[in-house]
C-alpha cells in the first residue's frame, strides 16, 4: 500500500468503439474518438464531474475517426483528427460543428497523429500523420493543401509498410524539430525537419504500435517504442554514434501487444504502457551514473543506458486498452479507452513520492 496504485475512479459504457481519448487542455473535459456500429464517426465531448463521466456533446461524422491530438493548438483547444478515409481535419469544438481546416491527407486510413508548436509551444503549429498507405506527412494548417514534409515509401515497393505510430520531438527552438515514425515491419525512422532528411533508422523486429519522446518541446533525451509480442524499447537520444546509432534497452513490458506509451507530463522519467491483456503498467527510468562513454572500437562517444523499474500495474479491462492520456495539469489523473467499449477515468496515488 506504500507504492503507487492505479485506481479506476469512474467508468462509462459506450455505444460505439472508441479508438482514442484526449484531455481538452486546461479543463476537466476530454474527447473520445471512434466509430458507431453503422460505420460513421463520433467525437464525444465528456466531462468528469462529481465522480461520474458525463457526455456533454456528441458529434456524428461521415467517416469513422481513428486518432486525434490537441498538440498543435493547445491554447485555442483545436482538435486535429485523422479518419478512415485518410482525411485530416481541425475542429473548434466550442464554436462550430464544421472543421476549420480539412485536407485529403492520405489515400487510406490515418492510423496515427501528433501535433507540436503553436502559441504555447515552440515553432510553427504542425501536425504529423501516418497512414496505411505507408506515407508520413507533416502539415501546417495555416497553409492550403500541400504538406511541408513527406516521408514516402519507394515506388518500387510492392506492399508499402503500414505506419502505426508517429511522434514529434526535439522541438526546442524555432527551427529544430524531429519526427519519429514506427511501422508494422518493425522499422523505426527519425526524420530531421530542419535538415529535411532521414537521419537514423533501425528495425525492432516487431511491429511498432506506440512511440513517444519523453518531451516534445525540449532537446531529444529519451524515446520509447512499444511493439507486438510485449516488448518495449528505450532509446537514449542524447548521444548518437555514427555506426551504432542510439543506445537502447529492450524490456518485456507484458505478455501481449503493447498498444501505447504515455509519459507523465509532470515527470518525464515516469511513463505508462497499455497492454492487449487489459493491463496498465507504470515504469520509472533510472539514469546511469554517466550518459556516454568512449567506444572501444573507434574512441567516439556512445550512449550508456540506465534501467527501468516497474512502479505499478493494474488490470482495468478484459480487452486491450488501446489509448491512454494523462492530464497535463493534474498528476496521476488519466483517461483511457478499451475495446470493451468502456471509457475510464484513472487516479494514480503516491506519484509525488517517487524520486
Amino acid at each position: 500500500m506504500d507504492k503507487p496504485q492505479i485506481l479506476v475512479h469512474a467508468e462509462k459504457s459506450l455505444t460505439y468503439t472508441a479508438y482514442d481519448a484526449k484531455w481538452i487542455p486546461e479543463s476537466a473535459r476530454f474527447v473520445l474518438l471512434g466509430t458507431f456500429p453503422k460505420g460513421t464517426g463520433v467525437i464525444d465531448i465528456c466531462t468528469f464531474k462529481q465522480g461520474k463521466i458525463e457526455s456533454l456533446k456528441q458529434l456524428e461524422k461521415k467517416e469513422a475517426i481513428k486518432c486525434g491530438t490537441f498538440g498543435a493548438a493547445l491554447e485555442d483547444r483545436l482538435l486535429a483528427t485523422g479518419d478512415f478515409s485518410g482525411r485530416l481535419s481541425l475542429w473548434d469544438l466550442e464554436h462550430s460543428t464544421s472543421p476549420l481546416y480539412t485536407v485529403q491527407a492520405h489515400k487510406q486510413i490515418i492510423n496515427c497523429i501528433d501535433g507540436a508548436g503553436g502559441k504555447w509551444g515552440i515553432g510553427a503549429p504542425e501536425i504529423v500523420t501516418g497512414s496505411r498507405d505507408g506515407c508520413v506527412h507533416v502539415w501546417d494548417p495555416r497553409q492550403d493543401s500541400e504538406p511541408v514534409m513527406s516521408l514516402v515509401p519507394p515506388e518500387s515497393a510492392a506492399a508499402p509498410p503500414d505506419c502505426w505510430a508517429v511522434a514529434f520531438g526535439n522541438s526546442f527552438s524555432q527551427s529544430d524539430r524531429s519526427v519519429a515514425c514506427g511501422y508494422d515491419t518493425g522499422d523505426l525512422k527519425l526524420f530531421d525537419l530542419r535538415m529535411s532528411k532521414l537521419v537514423w533508422e533501425a528495425n525492432l523486429r516487431n511491429g511498432i504500435c506506440g512511440i513517444q519522446f519523453d518531451r516534445k518541446d525540449t532537446e531529444m533525451n529519451k524515446l520509447i517504442a512499444t511493439t507486438l509480442q510485449g516488448k518495449m524499447y528505450l532509446f537514449d537520444m542524447r548521444t548518437f554514434h555514427q555506426t551504432k546509432g542510439y543506445s537502447n534497452l529492450a524490456e518485456q513490458g507484458g505478455e501481449g501487444t503493447l498498444w501505447s506509451v504515455s509519459h507523465f507530463p509532470q515527470n518525464r522519467d515516469l511513463f505508462s504502457i497499455t497492454g492487449g491483456d487489459g493491463l496498465i503498467s507504470i515504469f520509472k527510468y533510472n539514469y546511469p551514473s554517466r550518459r556516454f562513454r568512449p567506444d572501444p572500437d573507434d574512441g567516439l562517444s556512445v550512449g550508456v543506458m540506465g534501467d527501468v523499474t516497474k512502479i505499478s500495474s493494474t488490470n482495468v479491462s478484459s480487452q486491450p486498452v488501446n489509448s491512454l492520456d494523462w492530464h497535463p495539469n493534474k498528476l496521476g489523473l488519466g483517461v483511457c479507452v478499451a475495446f470493451d467499449q468502456t471509457a475510464r477515468v484513472l487516479i494514480t496515488t503516491k506519484l509525488k513520492s517517487i524520486q
